[in-house]
């Protein structure tokens, strides 16, 4: 189990978002990225995408509230080693998440490795 500060952790979540390509993120459509310490009802949960991916917007897809992208920092922490272990975990949680967002399930991220 690796501990870091709230702002490192934050830090390694900025790291994997500036590693998306330019092209994808401008691509990202009204949804907000934030990080909480877990998730009540599955403590061990790595992140979760709460929304409509884009693949599934239509005409009616109006004044909504931003999707969501969590990342849960407690989970992560407990499941790395060291920093460099969170550093990878963080940011194959973050495509992974991401991912959800352009709608890409997840067998095909399994099948792709982002599993």
């Amino acid at each position: 189990m690796v501990q870091v500060s709230e702002q490192r952790f934050d830090e390694l979540v900025g790291e994997a978002l500036d590693s998306v390509p330019g092209e994808l993120m401008r691509l990202l459509d009204n949804v907000v990225i934030l990080i909480e310490d877990a998730d009540p009802d599955d403590p061990h949960l790595l992140g979760v995408y709460h929304g409509v991916a884009l693949t599934q917007r239509d005409s009616d897809y109006t004044f909504a509230l931003p999707d969501r992208i969590v990342i849960f920092r407690a989970p992560l922490m407990a499941m790395c080693a060291d920093e460099d272990d969170l550093r990878d975990e963080v940011a194959i949680t973050v495509v992974h998440e991401l991912a959800h967002h352009f709608g890409i399930d997840d067998h095909v991220l399994h099948e792709l490795g982002w599993g």
